[in-house]
């Protein structure tokens, strides 16, 4: 009977902690616009805040903002930080196969000024948010996104930091010596197909002739969208779910943040 009573209380007080947790995030969605479009982002922050709160901008990969992006957004909200999931794409557009994803993506992808545009659209909607502190805003992004907050660091957008988890490194506008004014973090796998070495050699030249301080962590073993379930759990695809590199690169990211802006929670 006292077994039982034990595990039944202890249930409870995990329940009610996650209850607690749950209830200490508040979401918002955030109309921003973009001349004649309208971007539908997607914010998540501590129920309590200084008036001067470090906050992340997060990049959605190739499908758009969605549940996934959220998830992290309320993560990072639970870390003690303002979280603003930004929509690239516009308001309802949100590819639904693997052709309209690539689609999409593309336009962005081949027009570098266009996707800096909205990139930094974003982080000026996210700056101007209540209780953030303009001095210390990161962004981290996902595959697609993970190629946009290179780009955001490149364009040379006043922000402490990015980070790129399995992300797309090249670009048709490298940046030039001195432009670069983020630190920059790079979590991909070893065996992604769509992130080939010679990319990685490639940006690593770029940088250290922007003279950028930037970090490469690579899991080996780990393909494309290593962070992601939905991803599945054949690497033979080319893009699978790896829970070992998906802990790591969120702690690896945690440590980059805690240099950034000291510790939150």
């Amino acid at each position: 009977m006292t077994s039982r009573l034990t595990l039944w209380t202890l249930t409870l007080g995990i329940a009610l902690t996650a209850m607690t947790q749950a209830a200490a995030i508040q979401e918002s969605t955030v109309e921003y616009q973009d001349g004649d479009s309208t971007l539908e982002g997607f914010m998540a922050r501590p129920d309590t805040i200084d008036d001067k709160t470090p906050a992340i901008l997060i990049i959605h990969d190739w499908t758009g903002l969605q549940d996934y992006e959220k998830k992290r957004a309320r993560m990072l909200a639970d870390l003690g930080y303002i979280a603003f999931a930004a929509d690239i794409y516009g308001k309802g557009i949100r590819p639904d196969t693997p052709e309209a994803s690539k689609k999409q993506a593309t336009t962005f992808y081949n027009d570098p000024e266009r996707y800096r545009h909205r990139l930094q659209l974003a982080l000026d909607t996210l700056r101007k948010q209540p209780g953030v502190d303009r001095e210390r805003i990161a962004a981290i992004g996902y595959c697609f996104g993970g190629a946009g907050v290179l780009e955001l660091a490149r364009s040379g957008a006043d922000i402490a930091g990015v980070v790129s988890f399995h992300g797309s490194l090249t670009t048709k506008k490298p940046a030039k010596q001195g432009e670069i004014k983020a630190k920059i973090l790079v979590l991909t796998g070893a065996d992604d197909p769509y992130v080939p070495w010679g990319d990685l050699k490639e940006l690593d030249e770029e940088l250290r002739q922007a003279d950028a301080d930037y970090q490469f962590i690579i899991y080996g073993d780990a393909v494309h969208s290593f962070t992601k379930k939905a991803a599945g759990d054949d690497p033979s695809s080319g893009a699978a779910y790896d829970a070992k590199a998906d802990a790591r690169s969120w702690e690896h990211m945690r440590f980059f943040f805690d240099e950034l802006f000291g510790p939150q929670r």
